[in-house]
């Protein structure tokens, strides 16, 4: 007779994520009991050994009440206790705070009762008050979803083994590594390590090296860091790029008969100076009426990637290219982004377009939207076309020309810029009348030299080019989504991708007022109205003010986040009771999934199901705030870099944040942000005021206050960390 086979064998083995399949079991149905013996069943064990655990945990768990005894050796979740479902976010001193639907502001939960959960981690949690200060504290009891168990770090070896230490300053646990999980790694390399296993009595985790990334410093090697920390690729997998050489870049006759053909319109794109994908250009023809046609017309991204395709998976994961200081990484191999579906100059091109007739008030008389093959007669950098806008007249300056040689600019199209120059400041003011907000924010940019080593910095603001392309690109995605979106009068029921954006929350506001109050500036928060009008009134204000950068920060943090959903709530920061993204497929697959149902419509097309497209949108909204995270790593990175060829300069700047151990001041020329800590201030023994937003010298009543003049020197650069120390020169 052969002994059953034993999944769980082994004498003395710690049990995995013991606490958490407890709770999982007793989560199944709360109602039921289970004795140590089901419990042990469910889980797959049948040794002594293993049950013995199972009931010392069992035990452990009914004395902290998480779970109670109902009756002699029977089981049940607490459910007394109050228990929450959330997500974790936790700080750099090894704290966290519980985010929950269920409550109106965070939780804070100290380190020991994180139990292992980490950053972002989905978790449930029981919600208590502390015994005297009888604020709300939270103590994690299970740990649903792990956001990631992938981690970069610095390889620290011992003699046999080591411990990846993880750049991230959210990771509180170093990640230990055995000898045999080293995947050839040396002390000090740059590593991707992936927690394999915690258990029940390591205060850190077990994990393997799954790549090298090289050494700490260099260039590549940070970047690439940056992208993997969020879990972004730096490159496309074989097969990606294989099945993307295998399309037909053809246009073909028959392709072009079933489209709008609109290759004999003057067409232009205007775009940075460094651009190497053109999603956009505009058509302008002036009627025999007198009015106007304006195409906005979109690479046709949908044409050649195709669903269910290798090709489609990849844009989709991805969700949008990542735009770093010093590259670009692409949502699209570059044979798509770069090539078929750029529109470049005295190319032919398939589009996707949004056309509009459109009298001198910029009012819409008529409109169409559909496939089209256009032909780009021209490509401006919007320094080109500023020039235009500027001057009036057929010259472009010699110093905007992307050729470095003076030109002659085609009447025609010096025409047709000042007039869509024109209409759309007629749409701003139209806009901004109705509501919008205008967050002209100036962008930190580097000059590099070839090994992509900062040598100066300097700072891009949008300028009537820039707003020009803009608003007729807000005007095409307001109108697609409002097609959609709203027939006869009323809401339509037709599943679609829109951009939304809601009202900002009212504590959030009061916060910001209270901060800005301390400049002398004020928001009213009576109505939707007077909040929006307010807060441009303020940006208008503070622009070109030592604390603009630090205003308007604050004033973004107090708007809710944009998204994706198919749930339609308007657009508040625009002012659109409809928007949608439609003229950006190169770089965001949301686009894609418009100009899909878009056509799907044309074509006269039944509502698809939108749980399918709101887990869609769920992932793109992810990815963006994602990209956006290491978007502002790499500036933090390159300012860091900068700023370690300046270590002898004193910088005049601003203190732009006032914490418990220190202040953080932006310096006025660069934007470089870096901490003066308060141990390092030698004048005075300084404490923190929380309600002044300031640190207090306790000696003399010095006050050193949010928004200060201060001078700084660099005392210490961190690359790793994409830290600065400054020392503080005077205040």
């Amino acid at each position: 007779m052969t002994r059953k086979k034993k999944i769980y064998k082994k004498k003395g083995k710690i049990i995995k994520d013991l606490t958490r399949n407890i709770f999982r079991i007793l989560n199944e149905d709360s109602s039921k009991f289970y004795n140590y013996k089901q419990i042990a069943s469910k889980m797959g064990i049948s040794d002594t050994d293993g049950k013995t655990q199972i009931l010392k945990k069992l035990a452990e768990l009914t004395a902290s009440q998480k779970i109670k005894e109902i009756d002699r050796g029977k089981y049940q979740i607490n459910e007394d206790r109050k228990y929450h479902i959330g997500t974790l976010d936790v700080t750099s001193n090894g704290n966290a705070y519980f985010i929950s639907d269920d409550f109106e502001n965070d939780i804070f939960v100290p380190s020991v009762n994180l139990g292992k959960a980490l950053h972002d981690d989905t978790v449930r949690v029981y919600v208590y008050k502390k015994r005297r200060s009888n604020k709300l504290e939270a103590d994690v009891v299970e740990i649903i979803d792990r956001a990631k168990t992938e981690f970069v770090g610095v390889l620290q070896m011992n003699k046999n083994f080591g411990f990846v230490v993880p750049d991230s300053t959210k990771m509180y646990a170093d990640i230990f590594i055995s000898q045999n999980k080293l995947n050839n790694a040396q002390d000090g390399d740059k590593v991707v390590a992936r927690i394999t296993d915690w258990p029940e009595n390591s205060k850190n985790p077990f994990g393997k090296i799954t790549e090298v990334l090289g050494k700490p410093g260099d260039h590549n090697t940070e970047i690439h860091s940056i992208l993997l920390e969020y879990g972004l690729p730096y490159e496309f997998p074989k097969e990606v790029e294989e099945d993307a050489k295998k399309l037909s870049l053809e246009i073909t006759e028959d392709e072009i008969a079933k489209r709008r053909d609109m290759r004999s319109d003057l067409t232009f794109t205007i775009d940075p100076k460094d651009a190497k994908d053109f999603d956009d250009a505009l058509s302008f023809t002036k009627l025999e009426n007198g009015n106007y046609e304006i195409g906005i017309h979109i690479a046709d991204v949908s044409h050649y990637v195709q669903p269910k395709t290798i090709l489609d998976d990849e844009a989709y994961d991805r969700a949008t290219s990542v735009y770093l200081v010093d590259r670009v990484v692409p949502m699209l191999p570059e044979m798509l982004s770069n090539g078929a579906c750029s529109l470049r100059p005295n190319e032919e091109k398939l589009t996707f377009s949004a056309v509009f007739e459109m009298n001198d008030k910029a009012q819409i008389i008529n409109k169409w939207f559909g496939r089209t093959v256009t032909y780009s007669d021209k490509r401006f950098a919007y320094e080109e076309a500023q020039a235009i806008i500027e001057n009036k007249n057929n010259i472009v300056p010699a110093d905007v020309s992307l050729t470095g040689e003076e030109y002659i600019v085609d009447d025609a199209i010096v025409e047709a810029t000042l007039k869509l120059d024109e209409l759309a400041k007629k749409m701003r003011k139209k806009r901004m009348k109705s509501g919008a907000i205008s967050f002209d924010r100036v962008e930190v940019k580097f000059n590099l030299d070839e090994e992509a080593n900062p040598t100066g910095v300097f700072f891009k603001e949008s300028k009537d080019a820039n707003k020009l392309i803009e608003e007729f690109m807000l005007l095409a995605n307001k109108k697609v989504a409002e097609f959609i979106g709203f027939s006869k009068g009323k809401a339509t029921k037709n599943t679609f991708v829109y951009r939304v954006h809601d009202e900002p929350n009212i504590e959030k506001l009061a916060s910001l007022q209270n901060i800005i109050g301390k400049f002398g500036y004020k928001i009213n928060t009576e109505s939707k109205e007077t909040t929006s009008q307010s807060l441009n009134q303020l940006l208008a204000d503070v622009h070109g003010k030592g604390e603009a950068n630090m205003v308007e920060t604050l004033a973004i943090r107090s708007m809710s986040k944009a998204e994706y959903t198919t749930q339609n709530i308007g657009h508040y920061g625009l002012a659109f009771d409809y928007y949608s993204h439609f003229t950006s497929p190169i770089r965001r697959y949301p686009d894609v999934m418009t100009h899909r149902l878009l056509q799907h419509y044309l074509d006269g097309g039944k509502s698809p199901k939108a749980e399918v497209y709101e887990e869609r949108c769920k992932h793109s909204s992810k990815m963006e705030e994602l990209a956006s995270k290491a978007e502002r790593d790499s500036i933090k990175y390159m300012q860091v870099k900068y700023m370690q060829d300046h270590k002898d300069q004193e910088f005049e700047g601003v203190v732009s944040g006032v914490t418990e151990w220190g202040i953080y001041v932006e310096i006025s020329s660069n934007k470089c942000e870096g901490m003066v800590r308060i141990r390092d201030i030698k004048d005075d023994y300084y404490i923190y005021d929380e309600q002044q937003y300031a640190i207090v010298g306790q000696s003399t009543k010095n006050l050193i206050q949010l928004g200060d003049n201060v001078v700084v020197k660099v005392k210490k650069t961190d690359l790793e960390r994409k830290h600065l120390d400054f020392d503080l020169i005077s205040h």
